[in-house]
């Protein structure tokens, strides 16, 4: 009989180790799935923004993963500079403020050709020939599998005279790395190692 009472008793010790060993899994299980939510919530919040509209009501609107827009920032700073940088007018104070912006977009590698044209008297000859020099960039090819990123531009060009107007083919190449934003350079990217690949004449128009 004492044997039994005791057995009992070992029976029950088990039962109680058991479900206090379950009970403590269960608590664990529940303080972790509670913990995950709670991050999974803060995660989602932090995706979105609300607008205040002039004080009145509140507006939700989603934020980006600023990863996902990353090569349409690359293309339109390239985009940028070449619109900059071969856009002339027979202004000095003109060519001299776009090609200031335009290079800070960019390292000293394109003001090496800035300098060449100055001391060709190229930009002398835009202003007394009273020239303008347009750009349409036609595409950016811009490769994100490898670091620095690999861009190609092809764009045209057409410089407008008074007799007649030459359509010219450029075609540019440089090195894409990231760089801190700011008002002068407001996608944080900076073209490394600028070359001009093809600038030739396509045709000739007369007006």
């Amino acid at each position: 009989m004492e044997f039994k009472s005791l057995k009992n008793i070992e029976t029950s010790f088990r039962q109680i180790r058991f479900f206090g060993i379950a009970f403590v899994v269960l608590c664990a299980g529940i303080v972790g799935y509670t913990l995950w939510n709670s991050y999974s919530f803060a995660e989602a919040q932090r995706q979105k923004i609300y607008v205040l509209d002039g004080g009145k009501s509140l507006m939700l609107a989603l934020s980006q993963d600023l990863s996902q827009n990353r090569p349409v920032e690359a293309r339109e700073h390239v985009k940028r500079f070449h619109e900059l940088f071969f856009t002339l007018s027979p202004d000095k104070n003109a060519i001299e403020s776009n090609v200031q912006r335009a290079l800070f977009l960019v390292d000293r590698s394109a003001f090496g050709y800035y300098r060449d044209l100055q001391e060709k008297g190229y930009y002398n000859r835009v202003i007394s020939g009273n020239i303008n020099q347009n750009i349409q960039v036609d595409s950016v090819s811009c490769n994100f599998d490898t670091y620095p990123y690999k861009v190609d531009t092809y764009a045209r060009q057409f410089i407008l005279r008074e007799s007649n107007i030459t359509e010219r083919s450029l075609v540019t190449r440089c090195n894409l790395i990231n760089s801190v934003r700011s008002d002068n350079n407001p996608h944080g990217f900076t073209m490394e190692a600028f070359e001009i690949v093809e600038n030739r004449d396509l045709r000739v128009i007369d007006r």
